[in-house]
């Protein structure tokens, strides 16, 4: 018998979205045979101690009483060096700040262990939302517009930051530039809203961006994955609709009460379908992407195309939209799995 791929798992972390981490954590565990793989399970807590954890599917799953969380305990000595691996491959299911941003990433490039996903300079870009957003509009694709409000800007003349969204105009979506899953968010509808929106998003993030919203959008979404020779391909579009009382698709819409359907594939006219499957490549390459990426997008009523945003790791729980692009796609959520590792492997690490 063949010997097994020992797979290092690592989730949670200091991030806002450290219970989404755990549910998809949960979700890749379940799908690894393990006649194949070797699960190491490797929890980051809230206060970024690593540890050692038992990896039961069963452990990360949202319940009733909520998102789950990686618990303290004897803590897990990394040694990151080259000769000393704690895995064939990692599969790094972390989301938002310190995980998904480049900084575990760089980790196991020093360490030389082979990952899943894109590298340390598409995961920290695609990341931060307001860099993310000048390099897709310096490769030529299409965004919205934006104001950018850094911590200092802010602290210094409140009043100057607010001007700068007036004069672009309302309704505008304030947002935390290095978040996710929604997380600080608010629609403001005029400049009374501002500045409370704008603290609620730098409780997350100093750095803040504002949206000039995109009137009565579809909310569009594309996965890409790498080919077994690095070439990245395209998912059927998939579209998120938000019912009852929420304005946008917002943590509670995403995660919690239900209101929001993923509609797999997308009811789309073909050719905007393909000019949407185009744009997502497009804005995986600008960003140097590797592996996979979730490219969200809107469009208006006049069939306006815009990229909302670039997710390196987007949620990965079998019912998450990423991989119910692929499942409609033909590809299954254990293949997925499985195609994704094999990426990494392909890879490795360093120069590329």
């Amino acid at each position: 018998m063949a010997p097994r791929t020992r797979v290092a798992v690592i989730y949670g972390g200091r991030s806002s979205e450290h219970g989404i981490s755990c549910v998809s954590a949960g979700g890749v565990i379940a799908a690894l045979d393990p006649t194949r793989y070797e699960v190491l399970a490797i929890g980051i807590t809230e206060d970024g101690q690593w540890v050692r954890e038992d990896g039961d599917p069963a452990a990360l799953t949202l319940t009733s009483d909520g998102l789950p969380r990686v618990r303290s305990r004897d803590a897990f000595v990394l040694n990151p060096a080259p000769g000393n691996p704690i895995a064939d491959v990692v599969f790094p299911v972390l989301h938002g700040p310190w995980g998904e941003d480049g900084t575990v990433q760089g980790i196991l490039e020093f360490a030389s262990v082979p990952y899943v996903g894109s590298g340390v300079m598409a995961s920290a870009v695609a990341m931060e939302k307001v860099t993310m957003k000048r390099l897709l509009r310096a490769a030529g694709l299409p965004i919205g517009e934006f104001v950018v409000i850094t911590d200092r800007q802010w602290r210094a003349d409140p009043s100057e930051a607010c001007e700068r969204v007036a004069q672009m105009g309302f309704p505008a979506f304030v947002k935390p530039s290095r978040a996710g899953s929604s997380r600080g968010i608010t629609k403001v509808k005029s400049v009374s809203d501002l500045t409370a929106a704008i603290e609620e998003a730098r409780r997350h993030d100093p750095l803040v961006l504002v949206e000039l919203a995109v009137i009565s959008p579809r909310e569009l979404e594309c996965g890409v994955l790498a080919e077994s020779d690095g070439t990245p391909i395209a998912s059927v579009m998939g579209e998120v609709v938000v019912t009852g009382d929420h304005e946008f698709y917002d943590f509670a819409a995403k995660y919690l009460d239900g209101s929001a359907e993923l509609q797999v594939p997308a009811t789309l006219d073909h050719e905007i379908a393909e000019r949407l499957r185009v744009l997502a490549l497009e804005a995986f390459d600008a960003l140097s992407c590797e592996g996979l990426a979730r490219v969200d997008f809107f469009m208006d009523a006049n069939g306006v195309l815009l990229i909302n945003e670039v997710n390196t790791m987007p949620g990965f729980t079998s019912t998450s939209m990423f991989p119910q692009l692929w499942q409609a796609s033909g590809v299954a959520y254990s293949d997925l799995v499985d195609r994704l590792i094999a990426d990494a492997l392909r890879r490795g690490t360093g120069l590329r």
